[in-house]
């Protein structure tokens, strides 16, 4: 008896197409709000684009208003940026490894700043560290330091604004990270501090770099708390946003100039780490 070959069709069939062929198909009710929702978040922006002043857009870029305020910005939200990874780094894993009661709840009250208006911010800041606030009262009669409209002022301001999106990213690495690495260091006599740094630290480096970049854009991009908390005085305390605010009322194409020249940076900075945190191959 001689054995019957399988038709030639399926013994053509690649794995590949196999796979292909179990793909489902865009489903068309979904087409027309997603093609919505794009829209409604990039038309925004080509218009910001469409309205800049193109043939005076170096000379006002240039010029010592907008380049004060952009190294303002810059340096404070880097700062605060620094601030959050010494802070964050070990909240999150407080969060994360702990068995501490009542740790929901903690989480819950470390992301109220997501949620919280940035105004409200500024004047629980206020409230807490101005000079006659609970704690700001001793840091003026001690050391004669006072936080509110001062440059430190908005680098607080940015980074309680900013920590809970690192807080929340290193967390999820963490949680996401497998912990029979740890437990074998552990049993080679490894310390706690010798596996968090050595162990720990590489595995969620993805997560903390996500978390790093999002905190920054946070930053530099900070309205509400600042004014409130910080002021709006130039070379001082007048970051991008608020120079921005005040140039729409007076000079609105200024406004669209300091608008592009953040959105360049925000979108610089993002795409420059995409790799770390857009990419859904990332570790």
């Amino acid at each position: 008896m001689t054995a019957t070959r399988p038709p030639a069709s399926i013994t053509a069939a690649s794995p590949r197409r196999r796979r292909r062929g179990r793909r489902t198909g865009l489903p068309v009710a979904l087409v027309l709000p997603a093609v919505l929702g794009l829209a409604f978040l990039v038309v925004p922006l080509l218009g910001l684009v469409i309205a800049a002043p193109w043939d005076t857009l170096f000379a006002r870029i240039t010029s010592p208003t907008v380049l004060t305020a952009l190294q303002l910005s810059l340096t404070t939200a880097s700062l605060a940026t620094v601030v959050c990874l010494v802070l964050g780094i070990p909240l999150a894993w407080l969060l994360a490894r702990s068995d501490l009661p009542g740790s929901s709840f903690l989480r819950a009250l470390v992301t109220v700043p997501l949620v919280l208006p940035p105004v409200v911010g500024g004047v629980a800041l206020l409230l807490v560290l101005g000079r006659n606030g609970l704690i700001g009262q001793y840091l003026e009669a001690w050391f004669g330091f006072s936080l509110p409209f001062t440059t430190a002022g908005v680098v607080v301001a940015e980074a309680f604004v900013a920590m809970p999106f690192l807080v929340i990213a290193v967390d999820g690495a963490l949680r996401g990270a497998d912990r029979r690495f740890e437990d074998a260091a552990a049993t080679l006599g490894a310390s706690r501090w010798l596996i968090f740094r050595r162990v720990t630290l590489p595995m969620v480096a993805p997560g903390i770099a996500a978390g790093a970049v999002l905190c920054w854009a946070r930053a530099l991009g900070e309205f509400g708390a600042t004014i409130t908390f910080a002021g709006n005085f130039p070379g001082e305390t007048q970051t991008m946003p608020l120079a921005v605010y005040l140039a729409l009322e007076t000079d609105p194409e200024a406004a669209i100039v300091l608008s592009l020249v953040l959105l360049a940076v925000s979108i610089l900075v993002l795409a420059s780490m995409r790799d770390k945190w857009i990419s859904p191959n990332a570790a």
